[in-house]
């Protein structure tokens, strides 16, 4: 039997379950103001305590909440030319991702999730951007996305690049950001549902995290309305990292010892 969590979530301790709630408020709020990174935040911390599988499915459902409380503001700004073939491209590829999720080994999974977390990590604090791309690139870039967040939850930052590559206000690359994390958000929900990947345990774990994701992208959202600046985003990148490198580490230790 396909085993979708590491232990039962009644082994979780008091402490793990507070690490677990501070991790869902600071992941909601980073999606609030930029748009985007909060999956980063609770894949990393979920799939150490309850393994990979169970980690994209929480990470699924708690982007839910959120893209129903960014998008309705988001759409007005967002560019169709830039959003929909980025749509289409994620869509086709979510579910071959959402495949290798759930035959590869676990543990390399954990180890893969933290790696490519800090790789995104580096490459948006560095502000690494593709060339402006046309419609056929973002069709492709939006399968690499939709192939990556199927496999690891954690497909945003490759969408963001090419989402800055599109230069414009503040405003108007946020929108374009949050239309392509909305295509992430959703890609992932039927191929899980058919996998069976939304069992009771996991649902319980959503119960916990999506309030307090929702209350952090609430005041996220505030905050980029008001007095935003980049020393929280250089803060926000610093926190995305120490989170990454520690549980790269826990991961690589079970690894190794098993």
């Amino acid at each position: 039997m396909l085993e979708l969590i590491a232990g039962p979530i009644e082994t979780l301790s008091w402490a793990e379950l507070t690490v677990l709630a501070v991790a869902s408020v600071f992941a909601g709020f980073l999606r609030g103001f930029v748009g985007f990174g909060g999956a980063l935040v609770v894949i990393m911390v979920v799939s150490v305590m309850l393994g990979p599988i169970a980690a994209v499915a929480i990470s699924c459902l708690s982007g839910l909440v959120s893209t129903a409380q960014l998008l309705p503001s988001a759409v007005r700004l967002a560019e169709r030319s830039f959003v929909l073939p980025l749509v289409l491209g994620t869509f086709a590829f979510a579910p071959l991702g959402t495949w290798v999720l759930i035959v590869a080994d676990p543990e390399i999974m954990k180890i893969a999730i933290s790696s490519f977390a800090l790789v995104m990590v580096v490459m948006m604090y560095r502000g690494w951007r593709f060339a402006a791309p046309g419609k056929g690139a973002l069709i492709g870039a939006g399968g690499v996305a939709g192939l990556v967040q199927g496999a690891a939850g954690v497909g945003g930052p490759a969408a963001v690049a090419v989402a800055l590559a599109r230069g414009g206000t503040p405003e108007q690359q946020r929108a374009n950001v949050i239309g392509a994390v909305t295509a992430l958000s959703l890609c992932n929900v039927l191929p899980l549902w058919l996998m069976g990947v939304f069992t009771r345990e996991i649902i319980i774990m959503s119960v916990i995290v999506v309030p307090l994701y929702a209350i952090g992208t609430w005041f996220g959202a505030l905050f980029f309305a008001g007095p935003g600046n980049r020393l929280f985003r250089n803060a926000a990148l610093a926190g995305l990292a120490a989170i990454g490198i520690v549980t790269l580490g826990i991961s690589l230790r079970a690894h190794l010892i098993a």
